[in-house]
């Protein structure tokens, strides 16, 4: 797991804070809101399994970035299927992940045009730091860690951005969602939690 840097300097005096956070705040909940209209929007998910007629497009985009090396737990991607046009969907740490994605996208047979409109996230060492407390959090809890922490790719994507959390991913059931949620609020610094988590075979 790699970690990234810089994070805004808060306020110094005090009036400085009474006089600033009300548009600082406000500036926080636009972010949000912004976020999760972007995550409305329907769109696959690489690791949902898909029906059994499902068509040899999104079957193979699923495969390739599930494949990719450097997706992670602090990743998420998504994509639509219009025809032979792909759309990249999500929120990655690293350039260079935005960039593997769209590229192994292109080389899919069939695949004729690529929109990459994965964002990537703003470096941050409070976000950093939020990041690594949830993720112990979450992947230390006994009963989620032996169902969910030693596979090859874990399931439940921690997404930070200016101190608000989202979790993304699919888990077994109701519970394992709901358990993941109080871990992560359990974490100290954080603006906001947004359990997006899906149960499998379940949706929502």
């Amino acid at each position: 797991m790699r970690v990234f840097k810089s994070f805004p300097a808060f306020f110094a005096a005090a009036f400085a804070v009474v006089a600033i956070s009300p548009c600082f705040a406000a500036d926080k909940d636009k972010d949000k809101d912004k976020d999760k209209n972007n995550k409305a929007a329907a769109h696959y998910d690489p690791y949902l399994r898909g029906g059994a007629d499902e068509n040899g497009i999104i079957r193979e985009v699923r495969h390739n970035l599930l494949m990719l090396p450097y997706y992670g737990v602090f990743d998420d991607l998504g994509f639509n299927v219009n025809g032979s046009t792909v759309t990249l969907t999500g929120q990655v740490n690293d350039p260079t992940l935005k960039d593997d994605a769209g590229n192994a996208v292109k080389k899919i047979k069939d695949v004729t045009n690529v929109v990459n409109n994965i964002e990537v996230l703003p470096l941050s060492p409070n976000d950093n730091t939020i990041r690594l407390a949830v993720y112990r959090a979450i992947y230390g809890d006994a009963s989620l860690s032996a169902r969910y922490a030693y596979r090859a790719a874990p399931s439940i994507h921690i997404i930070v951005k200016n101190g608000n959390v989202r979790l993304e991913g699919v888990v077994a059931n109701a519970m394992d969602k709901q358990i993941a949620g109080m871990r992560a609020k359990g974490v100290p610094g954080i603006f906001d939690v947004d359990n997006e988590l899906q149960v499998e075979n379940n949706g929502k």
